[in-house]
């Protein structure tokens, strides 16, 4: 195990599972064909397996690790899909195995040296490194999105990791020692519940922080708040993420 790692997400390992977003299906086919064999992808730091589903569509082999055992216990099985606790900077894989590295609101995480070092080791040559984040959301409706962003900013804002700097620059500011490919622009977009974005917003490191350092829940507030501008509890709002991705060969 990394023995600088933070685990930030033990806590809300069921609502991650359950709450984080999926990505665009066109961000997979777009990889799919950036590598010339498909026969084993790396999800690195999958979390509860939020990329490895749609991976299992292009490659034969998926090989979905995190260094978090709660996290992998929360994960749901795909076909072909291989889960294993390791963290980032040791894989356990075979040198020179891998086609695809994928490393999904993750990276900012990560020992990069050691990291980079490992995916130069797995990778194929000509294999690919690809890592991508997102931000902020926007949700539909003004009122709703703006008591979002205040919570994002203002309720939990203080109780974010300093990794999340990386996230909010697009990981531009990154060292990425790889031959970089340009990327195409993706999106990611949900149509949400009250319920289903209350549980997103209890998925964030910086709420669960929050409640262990307060001794209180802020999305039950936060609730409060929105429900008045929601029509139904059960009614379908529209919520977006814009991704930034680096991506690159060996």
């Amino acid at each position: 195990m990394n023995d600088h790692f933070a685990d930030h997400f033990s806590p809300v390992s069921g609502d991650y599972a359950r709450y984080r977003p999926t990505y665009p299906a066109t961000l997979f086919a777009w990889l799919a064909k950036q590598v010339t064999s498909h026969n084993l992808a790396w999800d690195c730091a999958t979390g509860s397996g939020q990329a490895s589903r749609d991976l299992t569509r292009y490659f034969e082999r998926i090989i979905a690790t995190d260094a978090s055992s709660a996290q992998i216990a929360a994960a749901a099985p795909y076909p072909g899909t291989e889960y294993r606790v390791a963290p980032a900077e040791a894989s356990g894989l075979s040198e020179a195995s891998v086609d695809l590295i994928t490393v999904a609101q993750a990276m900012h995480w990560f020992d990069l040296d050691r990291f980079y070092a490992e995916a130069r080791r797995v990778l194929k040559p000509g294999g690919i490194l690809a890592a991508w984040c997102y931000g902020a959301l926007s949700v539909e409706g003004e009122a709703v999105n703006a008591r979002a962003e205040a919570f994002y900013q203002n309720t939990v804002g203080p109780y974010w990791p300093p990794e999340r700097q990386l996230v909010e620059s697009g990981y531009r500011t990154l060292p990425f020692p790889f031959a970089e490919i340009a990327t195409p622009a993706f999106a990611m977009e949900a149509h949400w519940s009250l319920p289903e974005l209350l549980g997103y917003f209890r998925s964030w490191s910086a709420t669960a922080r929050f409640s262990a350092e307060r001794g209180y829940d802020p999305v039950t507030a936060l609730a409060s708040e929105l429900a008045p501008h929601w029509k139904s509890p059960h009614q379908r709002r529209r919520v977006s993420w814009p991704l930034a991705m680096r991506a690159g060969k060996v």
